[in-house]
C-alpha cells in the first residue's frame, strides 16, 4: 500500500510546537506516519509544497522529508528514514556524554531544529522551547536539572554571548552550526567558559556528523575531486522525486565496506581524522586569477571594530572576472568605510581578498534555517 505524506505547518517558536509537530515527529521516527514540517512563510511554504509533492506515493523507506533551505539553488526534499535520524541523534548523544534535556531555539523545519526533538525523543525528554522574545536565562532556567544542551546558529551565540553569557556557561554543550563560525567567536565564546562544539552536516546526513572536526562514531569522511564526502548510517535515501538529483549527490556504486557516499560539494582539507571545511566549490569567488573564499573574507571583517556582521559575494568584474562585494551591518554607532576595511581585509589575507565595493545594509538576510540568505543580499546589492 503507497505511503503519503503528512505535512504539519511549523508555528513560530513557543509552545504550539510541543502542541503541533511534537507528536508528529515522535510518530515519524517510530515509522508509523511519514512526516515533512513546511517552513513558516508564504514563499519558502509554497516552495516546500511543490518540492514535497504530497498527493504523489512515497519513496520507499523515508520516513521523514526536509527540505533544503535553498542556498545552492531550488530548494530539495530531503529523504531520511527514522532509521538515519536516530543514528545521528544517538551519535551525537553517545558525543556529548550521554541524554539530557534540549533548549529548542531553532526552525523545526529545518533539519538542526527537527535533531533537537528527535534527540529529546531518544532521551525520553520533552524539549524547552526559548519563543520569540524569551530571554534565554529563563529558558535555561525552566529545563529540568541534569545535563542539558542546545544547537544554535552563529548570529545566535554572537548574540547570547553579549547579552546572556551566563545562560550560555550553564549549558553542558552549545551546537553552533549551519553556517561558518567566526574562529574570533568561537575563541571569544570557550573563553568566556562556554562548551561550545562546531558542527558539520546538512539535510543529506541528517544533521551534523563531523564535530570539532572529528566525525561522530559510524561517520567516514574523505576529501576527493568533488570536495568532502560523507558516508554513514545517517545518510538521506536521496531527493525527493527526484532520481537525477540523487545520483549526482549520493553514490550509486558502495565502497569495500558497503558504504554509499554523499558527495557534499564543499573544499576541505583532512587531518588525520580532523577535518577542516574551507566552504563550497561553487562559492569561491575567482578575482584576477587568485581563488578567494568568501568566508574567510567575512570572517576578518566581522573582527573589525566598525562592522557586526557581514556577508561576502563575487559579481562579474570586465577586468578582474570577478570582484570581492560586501555587504556589511554596521556596528552601534560606527560608520565603516571601504577603504578602511579594504587595508584591514588586506593585511589578514592579501589583497585580492579585499572587497572592491561595499554595501551597507540593516540586518543580512537570514534563509528559514538561520542560514546567510546570499541570493537576498545579491539582490540587495544590484537594487543599490
Amino acid at each position: 500500500m503507497a505511503r503519503h505524506l503528512s505535512l504539519v505547518h511549523a508555528p513560530a517558536l513557543g509552545p504550539a510546537v510541543l502542541d503541533d509537530v511534537w507528536p508528529a515527529v515522535q510518530a515519524a521516527l517510530d515509522g508509523d506516519a511519514p512526516l515533512a514540517v513546511l517552513p513558516a512563510g508564504e514563499g519558502p511554504q509554497a516552495a516546500a509544497r511543490a518540492v514535497l509533492a504530497a498527493d504523489e506515493p512515497l519513496e520507499d523507506g523515508a520516513d521523514l522529508v526536509v527540505v533544503t533551505s535553498g542556498s545552492t539553488g531550488t530548494p530539495r526534499g530531503v529523504l531520511l528514514s527514522a532509521g538515519a535520524v536516530r543514528a545521528s541523534a544517538t551519535a551525537t548523544l553517545d558525543r556529548l556524554g550521554g541524554p539530557g534535556s534540549w533548549l529548542l531555539a531553532l526552525p523545526v523545519s529545518a533539519v538542526a531544529g527537527l535533531q533537537v526533538l528527535a534527540r529529546s525523543a531518544l532521551a525520553d525528554t520533552t524539549p524547552t522551547v526559548l519563543g520569540p522574545g524569551d530571554r534565554l536565562t529563563d529558558a535555561v532556567a525552566a529545563m529540568p536539572a541534569g545535563r542539558r544542551y542546545t544547537a544554535l546558529v552563529p548570529i545566535q551565540l554572537r548574540r547570547a554571548l553579549t547579552a546572556e553569557p551566563d545562560a550560555l556557561r550553564a549549558l553542558d554543550a552549545v551546537l553552533v552550526g549551519g553556517a561558518a563560525t567566526d574562529p574570533d567567536l568561537l575563541t571569544a565564546a570557550r573563553d568566556a567558559g562556554v562548551a561550545v562544539i562546531t558542527t558539520y552536516g546538512m539535510s543529506e546526513t541528517a544533521g551534523g556528523c563531523v564535530y570539532d572536526g572529528v566525525p561522530l562514531d559510524g561517520v567516514a569522511v574523505r576529501v576527493t575531486g568533488h570536495g568532502v564526502e560523507l558516508a554513514g548510517p545517517q545518510l538521506a535515501l536521496g531527493y525527493r522525486l527526484d532520481p537525477v538529483a540523487t545520483a549526482a549527490a549520493f553514490s550509486n556504486d558502495t565502497d569495500t565496506d558497503g558504504r554509499r557516499w554523499f558527495r557534499t560539494q564543499d573544499v576541505g582539507t583532512l587531518d588525520g581524522v580532523r577535518l577542516t571545511v574551507h566552504g563550497r566549490l561553487d562559492d569561491v569567488v575567482v578575482t584576477g586569477g587568485v581563488n578567494v573564499s568568501p568566508q574567510a573574507v567575512e570572517a576578518a571583517l566581522r573582527a573589525h571594530p566598525a562592522v557586526a556582521d557581514a556577508v561576502v559575494a563575487g559579481r562579474p568584474d570586465p577586468e578582474w572576472g570577478a570582484r570581492v562585494v560586501a555587504a556589511v551591518v554596521p556596528a552601534p554607532g560606527a560608520v565603516p568605510e571601504l577603504v578602511t576595511l579594504r587595508s584591514w581585509v588586506a593585511e589578514r589575507l592579501g589583497a585580492p581578498a579585499a572587497p572592491k565595493e561595499l554595501h551597507l545594509v540593516a540586518a543580512v538576510p537570514l534563509l528559514h534555517t538561520g542560514k546567510p540568505d546570499r541570493r537576498a543580499v545579491t539582490r540587495l546589492i544590484e537594487g543599490a
